[in-house]
């Protein structure tokens, strides 16, 4: 990469206009094949699909693929344009990309019903592959308005940015977009401008990520970092944002649709056996290490890129069985395919990439003939966070009294003297907590209670002793804590009720009383309220979404 004094040289953005007026639907129709191109790109996901093939580019006999009749032919294509122009001509009928690219090739390739896409298969969650990093001074997403943000064009995190910054209340048009041609390993990389002192923050995966934060820490301007610069957030906290999947032309899958059910199911079978392969590798070293250093050669180009693979690996979440049936047909679950296309072409369409409503249709797969075969059927659910840490960082935060190390963070309010919270009267809060908590599975949500210091004010004033005046703080304390656990409680009951499954151990609970009031401290007491409307602002409960990203033991994804 040409840098000196971690400024990048000859970067290049580019325009990135909407597909379809940047490239012209040419179409032909899709030839008869013994053989069929099967697309793959630089991702853990696709080391199932590897091993699915049999470890080869060609698939063997011998292998899941192979013994249900099928052959294809992997190639590996990052540069989605191409894989594009691939699928138009039909030289492969498969489009291989995350949900937010296939949505931006929705509008131009819907055009002709030959192309109209179809989406057979998601492979993954991004768990820790993708990140935004920025420069000092940013300290939450909301902080990035009027920033100047780099991305790949046509890449895999403009949905991604788009969520985000829609959380925090925020819009793409409410930052100033830069483009570049290539995701990785090149001077036209996110990485190679955000040396740039024009560039706020810049979108990457995460080996980049960590070169430019010495290591995910704070750059430190030496090698490859830049001084102050720091990750953000990255897809270990806001693991269901980035999903991977497989699109068909909709002539091949209306032709072929009994072969293509068969490569789903040898998907399915082939993330089972991986994943049962990784736990058992060190009583099964020779068929870890060929499945490794195949995928290795055939994603990275050298077989001796060992721990890079296993680190793409480790950066993928694989769905399974399980997850394609969520994703694909419950209609509760809050990150499913519908409510995640309705989102991204939202996202998309605000800055004309797409159609503000792409028409994406998922195929329909009788999955009770799909789950032959397979072991895990249904999704097991259990506490992914250490409660004892958690508990930990907490207090560690509130100590350190820094109000601002939270991702994004909103308030509901109560009346005075309540301690119950209905599902009817915070419906829409509960709502907008659901889909955060969902959207961001690896990030601690913290419900803190506060209250109202009008009572301790008025006792001080007429002369309470400490003790009294102690004693209204600690009952405060108690009251604000009691607060947030019904909170708490109402929502996890309300999640149940539209058979949602929230994780109970991502929800910390605070009780901070008296001690944080809307409207200030002053000297070392509340401020006391001015208003009626003071008064009540000081009666809330407030969410918080923190990332954890650092603390090892905090989070354990399953």
């Amino acid at each position: 990469m040409a840098v000196f004094n971690n400024v990048a040289l000859g970067v290049n953005y580019i325009s990135s206009p909407a597909l379809d007026q940047a490239m012209s639907l040419k179409v032909l129709n899709c030839p008869t094949k013994s053989t069929i191109q099967l697309p793959i790109i630089t991702w853990g996901g696709d080391i199932a699909t590897i091993y699915a093939n049999g470890n080869q580019k060609e698939t063997s006999s011998s292998s899941i693929l192979g013994k249900k009749g099928l052959k294809f032919s992997l190639k590996r294509e990052d540069k989605f344009k191409k894989q594009i122009e691939s699928y138009m001509s039909c030289q492969s009928p498969f489009l291989r990309g995350t949900l937010g690219m296939v949505n931006m090739a929705s509008k131009l390739l819907n055009q002709d019903p030959r192309t109209k896409l179809r989406v057979i298969y998601q492979h993954t969650w991004s768990q820790g592959g993708d990140a935004l990093v920025v420069k000092p001074g940013i300290k939450s997403p909301r902080q990035l308005k009027g920033k100047t943000i780099v991305l790949q064009a046509y890449g895999p995190h403009i949905d991604y940015l788009g969520k985000v910054l829609a959380n925090a209340g925020l819009g793409l048009n409410d930052v100033k977009l830069k483009w570049v041609q290539d995701l990785t390993g090149t001077d036209e990389s996110p990485m190679a401008a955000f040396y740039n002192k024009d560039i706020d923050a810049a979108m990457v995966i995460i080996p980049d990520a960590l070169a430019l934060t010495s290591n995910g820490t704070v750059g430190t301007g030496s090698e490859d970092s830049v001084k102050g610069a720091k990750i953000l957030l990255s897809t270990k906290s806001a693991n269901r944002i980035v999903a991977d999947v497989y699109a068909v032309r909709e002539d091949f899958y209306k032709a072929n649709k009994g072969m293509l059910g068969d490569l789903v199911h040898g998907l399915m079978l082939a993330q089972e056996e991986l994943q049962q392969l990784v736990q058992d590798r060190n009583s099964k070293k020779s068929l870890y290490s060929a499945t490794i250093g195949s995928s290795a050669e055939i994603l990275l180009d050298s077989s001796k890129a060992i721990a890079d693979t296993e680190g793409l690996y480790a950066d993928a979440k694989f769905v399974g069985f399980p997850g394609n049936k969520q994703f694909f047909q419950d209609p509760h679950y809050p990150r499913r395919f519908s409510k995640l296309n309705s989102e991204i072409a939202e996202t998309l369409g605000s800055i004309n990439l797409t159609s503000t409503k792409a028409n994406l249709e998922a195929a329909d797969w009788d999955y009770d003939k799909l789950s032959k075969g397979i072991v895990q059927t249904s999704k097991a659910e259990s506490g992914k966070f250490n409660q004892e840490a958690v508990a930990k960082i907490v207090q560690k935060k509130n100590r350190q009294g820094n109000d601002d190390d939270s991702l994004f963070s909103f308030e509901v309010y109560f009346k005075p003297n309540q301690n119950t919270f209905v599902a009817s009267q915070y419906e829409e809060d509960f709502k907008r907590v659901i889909d955060l908590a969902s959207t961001y599975g690896g990030a601690i949500i913290t419900i803190e209670g506060h209250s109202d210091p009008l009572g301790y004010l008025k006792k001080k004033k007429n002369g309470s002793s400490k003790v009294v005046l102690q004693r209204i703080r600690q009952s405060a304390k108690n009251l604000s804590l009691t607060r947030a656990n019904a909170v708490r409680n109402s929502l996890i009951q309300y999640a149940s009720k539209k058979k949602i499954s929230l994780d109970p151990t991502q929800f910390a609970v605070v009780g901070h009383g008296i001690a944080k009031p809307a409207n200030g401290v002053c000297g070392s007491d509340p401020c006391a309220p001015k208003t009626k409307e003071q008064w009540l602002e000081n009666m809330r409960v407030e969410f918080k979404i923190i990332q954890v990203e650092a603390e090892e033991d905090v989070f354990s994804p399953i």
